[in-house]
């Protein structure tokens, strides 16, 4: 395996984009290139950094702050009552978390959805609220 691919295999995979690159494995590859330091991706938090770290023999820094905030994970959930149908979510959806069509009921399923939030800013009526994991069970 290359090293491109064993840092793949650290970053959580939630394709969100927040370290500035399109999903995961672009972002692996540029940090094995050494095109990209290892502290930008927010879903990994420091626990990533410091697996990150210890794998390219760098130092671990703190998270990088113009790429996010470290938060526990998180799924969206679709208010139904409030959805129009639009399928914008869907469309954003990097995972086909979301199922639904044109002006049918979305659903999220929970258990494909990263909490990448790529899903939140198309949604022309907000109607999609972030869940801690904990209460998908």
């Amino acid at each position: 395996m290359d090293l491109a691919e064993a840092i793949n295999q650290i970053l959580p995979q939630t394709q969100c984009t927040r370290c500035g690159y399109p999903a995961c494995k672009p972002y692996a590859q540029a940090i094995a290139s050494g095109s990209a330091d290892i502290n930008r991706c927010p879903p990994g938090g420091q626990k990533g950094i410091e697996a990150l770290a210890r794998l390219t023999g760098s130092v671990a820094k703190p998270l990088d702050p113009s790429c996010g905030q470290e938060q526990s994970l998180r799924y969206a959930w679709i208010v139904a009552e409030d959805c129009i149908g639009c399928t914008k979510c869907i469309i954003a959806c990097p995972v086909d978390a979301i199922l639904g069509g044109p002006q049918r009921l979305h659903a999220v399923i929970p258990e494909r959805c990263t909490g990448c939030e790529l899903c939140l800013p198309p949604c022309p009526v907000d109607c999609i609220e972030l869940r801690p994991w904990e209460s998908a069970r």
